[in-house]
């Protein structure tokens, strides 16, 4: 039974469709594809400047026969309420809504239509059936959080059930956890793992240290797909040496789709069959291949939402043997996450703190942009900007969810500010250790 597809459907995500309609894409001549590409660009920002108040505000200078006219949106432009954004037709209760994780530190509500996000899965099932991945019936070792409150917790669990998936907790990263996974390992046919990279990475040196490979316990293990944050050469060699599997880089943003991903040649291939890939300057203007830039991102299908011309925050460049058809990165910059220590020896996932800020994302917008900084092992300081400071209750409850999620007894600290520091990428990042040993 192809439980996954099921879940898909009932969700209102036609994915069969879906399938046929990427396929029909993929299969075009040359030519052919890039008059859909810019057929599909110039629809969807016709569609938006006629249906879409906000976009139709934001936009109010374009001209629709001169692409470079068209405004460049980022996370901060988005940071108002979700039924402000949406397009006619389109409501919290017909779309698929979701929340960034922040890890770039402008967290937001986003939206979908269901034929967008059933877009969005063809693409994905399209590039891990590149490693024989069946979402239906290949088994996948889950390296994500979840949440911990009971409704939320009970969600992802059922998810995964659908999924075909068993979820590792990226909140505890000791010794006993990881002995415990690996018991797993032993008795589970995983096909696949899959999840956040700094956690695989301190897998692997778990494994490491016990001088184990994990495909001699788990024969089953065909590959390793990391996403979320950067993948150094180093750690992809110690997990493709620990797991005795390849390891694979995947790129993505959830209020997007699957932005590029390795191919089994090691070339980062650029998903331009449902979105526009740009990479610019400062300025907004292409810059040649080879050359970092911005990279802009618009989405070629998305409807309930704008995301056109949409600076995700991240910098990278083109290869330089890349063309319009078969673009791909040869570089990126950002998602990279430090690891949280504890004083009881503890050791968590950055990015267990996209689970805690869920309290600090709110739909009326009044947070813009934090970061989290640990001063010490048992200190930690929230700077944010927001229209107004946090109450005591907000401080309170988010130092709770801390508390909860880490371990009792730490120290933390907020700090309203009107502008935070951003690096010479542009994109801030959720959590830094400011730890030295």
């Amino acid at each position: 039974m192809r439980l996954f597809d099921i879940s898909l459907k009932l969700n209102g995500f036609e994915i069969d469709k879906a399938r046929k309609v990427l396929a029909k894409i993929q299969n075009k001549s040359d030519k052919d594809y890039l008059n859909y590409i810019e057929s599909q660009k110039r629809e969807i920002l016709s569609y938006h400047l006629e249906n879409n108040a906000f976009y139709k505000s934001f936009a109010k200078d374009v001209n629709i026969e001169d692409w470079e006219t068209v405004p460049i949106m980022t996370k901060r432009h988005l940071q108002q309420p979700i039924e402000r954004r949406l397009s006619k037709g389109f409501t919290p209760k017909n779309i698929y809504l979701n929340k960034t994780s922040g890890s770039s530190g402008d967290p937001f509500i986003f939206a979908k239509d269901k034929w967008c996000h059933a877009m969005t899965w063809s693409q994905i099932m399209d590039r891990f059936s590149w490693y024989n991945i069946d979402f239906n019936t290949s088994k996948q070792a889950r390296f994500y959080g979840i949440p911990l409150d009971k409704k939320g917790y009970l969600k992802e669990r059922i998810k995964d059930f659908f999924s075909n998936r068993y979820r590792f907790s990226v909140f505890d990263l000791s010794d006993s956890s990881f002995e415990k996974t690996l018991n797993k390992f032993k008795t589970t046919s995983f096909d696949f793992i899959n999840g956040y990279t700094s956690p695989i990475v301190q897998f692997a040196k778990f494994l490491k240290r016990k001088d184990v490979v994990l495909k001699d316990y788990c024969p089953s293990l065909s590959v390793c797909i990391v996403t979320s944050e950067m993948l150094f050469d180093q750690d992809k060699t110690l997990m493709e040496t620990q797991f005795g599997v390849p390891v694979v880089n995947e790129y993505g943003a959830s209020e997007l789709d699957l932005i590029a991903f390795e191919n089994p040649d090691g070339k980062w291939i650029i998903n331009s069959d449902t979105l526009f890939i740009e990479i610019v300057d400062l300025n907004g203007k292409i810059v040649p291949k080879g050359t970092e830039g911005r990279i802009v991102i618009t989405s070629l299908y998305n409807k309930a939402h704008p995301f056109i011309r949409y600076d995700i925050g991240d910098v990278g460049c083109l290869s330089a043997e890349s063309c319009k058809r078969h673009p791909y990165l040869e570089k990126l910059t950002g998602r990279t996450n430090d690891i949280i220590l504890l004083p009881s020896g503890k050791k968590a996932a950055g990015l267990t703190f996209y689970y805690i800020t869920k309290s600090v994302i709110e739909n009326d917008g009044n947070v813009s942009e934090f970061i989290i900084e640990q001063l010490a092992l048992d200190h930690f300081k929230i700077k944010y900007v927001s229209k107004s400071k946090l109450s005591n209750e907000k401080e309170k409850l988010i130092s709770t969810e801390i508390e909860r999620y880490l371990e009792p007894n730490l120290h933390i600290a907020f700090e309203k500010k009107d502008k935070l520091k951003r690096p010479k990428s542009g994109k801030l990042k959720q959590f830094i250790s400011r730890l030295t040993f």
